[in-house]
């Protein structure tokens, strides 16, 4: 049988006590399925390349590769997360674009493809991952791998009048191009790819099921929304419930109701807005003084890009206000924790808080609110608050949506999300839960590697 070889960025090894990101998560679900290969950066750098080094546990082989400083900073910090990620999130008030981190950017991918080449077998399928890797596929055909290869945004898409600001727009395009599969989030993202290859310098031609003909190539675009394992997530709550860290907040609530939110400290999350919503809720609904806690974890991501650093600073100041006027000798109603903590004890840490925030300005899906959902207490669950700008919004309907633009709109959610009786909560829970197991990690892999042999061997 084959074997499935999965490319990412950074390729996370397991440790103990360390968080993994939905990215990874998804990966490693798919290949401790599948068996298989997955390959990328080691998150060390040298000045010169070597060959891959190689780990097995299990059934998956990790394969890394250390990169040059210089590449890396322009590659990763660069064209990635300074051109790509707020151009993909629609936030242009933080893009910016160097030619010099656009052609690092291709010297890393086409280094991926020459050290990923030696590993490929004749029979195996290889599924990209991310915005970083978009011109991997292209790389590799011209290094002679003729294998299926798939690639899946795991953020959004834009629109063609915001890719357009990318000088090298037309590239990104004909990459994609490159792939057997590409796949997307939601609709939302495939519709605005389509629309980009329809567009009159593009010239591709939408051909029926999902099928596009563009730069000479006819491939597949879908959409297959990321999953998360239900009774994995239920599994973990459960075992760490006894976790000291768990115990003591437990202890240090004194039966005050908890909201939770847990995110990358990053721009699109929307963690100042969402600050400034709970001291609109405390505002307007001065009961909570003293019956609620928000604890906000955002472990810091991304060193070395200052918009980030600008962000730890904005959240320090406000929680610093929040709590300088409303808090009590016993009580501070902001708990800020700039530090990760292992997904054992954050699924423990869903299932007894009463609120999960999860209130992105953009994301392509968010596996924090589908694992929310899924470690919960059936019999008294929490209450998800969704942004409607999430890709999970369109799936989690049950939840309390709101628009995390709007400051009062988000606090009168959160209010009635506090004010929800058990009765209307198991019946949102059951409805969400239902939803999560009908396409969970396993489907979401499954679906995409048979489409992708599929696709592959239609084409031959």
């Amino acid at each position: 049988m084959s074997r499935l070889i999965a490319v990412s960025n950074r390729v996370a090894i397991p440790k103990k006590g360390k968080v993994a990101g939905g990215l990874a998560v998804g990966v490693l679900a798919a290949l401790e399925e599948h068996g298989g290969v997955w390959f990328g950066w080691s998150g060390r750098t040298r000045q010169e390349s070597c060959e891959p080094a190689v780990e097995t546990r299990g059934r998956v082989t990790y394969a890394t590769i250390d990169l040059n400083e210089e590449d890396l900073d322009g590659y990763y910090n660069g064209f990635s997360n300074n051109s790509l990620w707020p151009l993909f999130h629609y936030l242009l008030g933080f893009f910016s674009f160097r030619r010099s981190q656009y052609n690092a950017y291709c010297r890393v991918n086409e280094l991926f493809a020459r050290k990923l080449k030696s590993l490929v077998k004749p029979d195996d399928v290889i599924w990209v991952h991310d915005y970083h890797l978009i011109p991997l596929a292209a790389e590799l055909r011209r290094a002679g791998v003729r294998n299926p290869i798939g690639f899946f945004l795991h953020v959004p898409f834009p629109s063609f009048n915001v890719l357009r600001s990318l000088p090298p727009h037309e590239h990104i395009l004909r990459c994609m191009s490159a792939y057997d599969v590409v796949g997307f989030q939601t609709q939302t993202d495939l519709s605005s790819f389509e629309g980009c290859m329809r567009q009159p310098e593009i010239d591709g031609r939408l051909l029926g099921d999902g099928q596009i003909e563009a730069y000479g190539r006819v491939f597949k675009a879908d959409v297959f929304p990321i999953g998360v394992d239900v009774d994995a997530c239920q599994s973990l709550a459960m075992q760490n419930l006894d976790d000291r860290r768990v115990q003591r907040l437990t202890s240090s609530l004194r039966e005050r109701k908890l909201i939770l939110g847990v995110d990358r400290l990053d721009y699109s999350k929307g963690l100042e807005l969402r600050f400034r919503a709970f001291e609109e809720l405390l505002t307007k609904y001065p009961t909570n003084r003293g019956a609620v806690v928000f604890m906000q974890i955002a472990p810091p991501t991304r060193a070395g890009v200052r918009a980030y650093d600008d962000i730890r600073e904005e959240l320090e100041r406000a929680a610093g206000n929040i709590n300088g006027r409303f808090a009590e000798m016993d009580w501070a109603p902001i708990r800020y924790l700039n530090r990760g903590y292992s997904r054992g004890v954050l699924m423990s840490l869903f299932r007894l808080t009463h609120i999960g925030l999860v209130t992105p300005i953009r994301d392509g899906m968010n596996l924090v609110a589908k694992e929310y959902v899924a470690a919960q207490n059936p019999s008294d669950p929490g209450v998800l608050v969704l942004s409607t700008l999430a890709g999970a919004a369109r799936e989690l309907t049950e939840a309390v949506l709101i628009n995390p633009y709007d400051r009062e709109g988000m606090a009168d959610g959160i209010q009635t999300a506090l004010e929800m009786r058990v009765e209307e909560r198991r019946e949102r829970h059951q409805s969400m839960i239902e939803v999560l197991r009908r396409n969970d990690i396993h489907r979401w892999c499954g679906r995409f590697v048979d489409a992708l042999r599929a696709a592959h061997k239609e084409a031959a």
